[in-house]
C-alpha cells in the first residue's frame, strides 16, 4: 500500500502461491485501465472505495458463519501476532507495519506470549547441559 496511515507506505510479504494467483489475475483477468491498481472500482480506473472492502470482508465474516465482530483491521493485528508468536522479531514487525515507533509495536507482545510454549523444552535442555 502507498501513502498508508501517516503517509507510510506498507509492504507485505506475500505468500507464493497466493502472489503466483494473483499475477494470473492481472495476465488474464484484470480489466483493461491504465490505473496500476489491482483491484480497481466497478467501472470507474480507480482503486476500489475503503468502504466497499469492508463491506466485503463483513459479508465474507457472516457468510462463513463467525459471529464474533472483526474487521480488516483485526486481521492487521492478527498478522502481526501471528508473526510474534512464529519467532519474527518485534523489529522485523515494526517494519512491516510501518510503525515509526516499536512502542507502537509493543502492544502486540501484550496479546501473546511468544516462546512460552517452547520454554519448559529450552529450560530442561539447559539443565541436561549441567
Amino acid at each position: 500500500m502507498r501513502d498508508g496511515k501517516g503517509g507510510v507506505d506498507r509492504s507485505v510479504p506475500l505468500p507464493r502461491p497466493l502472489l503466483s494467483c494473483l499475477r494470473r489475475y492481472w495476465k488474464l483477468e484484470r480489466p483493461a485501465c491504465s490505473t496500476p491498481h489491482l483491484f480497481v472500482a466497478e467501472g470507474r480506473e480507480a482503486p476500489l472505495h475503503e468502504t466497499t472492502l469492508q463491506k466485503t470482508f463483513k459479508a465474507a465474516r457472516l457468510d462463513a458463519g463467525l459471529a464474533k465482530d472483526a474487521s480488516i483491521h483485526t486481521l492487521r493485528h492478527s498478522y502481526a501476532t501471528h508473526l510474534l508468536e512464529a519467532g519474527i522479531t518485534l523489529r522485523t514487525i515494526q517494519q512491516v507495519l510501518g510503525h515509526k515507533s516499536l512502542r507502537t509495536t509493543e502492544v502486540y507482545m501484550h496479546v501473546t506470549q511468544p516462546g512460552t510454549e517452547r520454554l519448559q523444552e529450552t529450560v530442561d535442555r539447559l539443565m541436561a547441559g549441567l
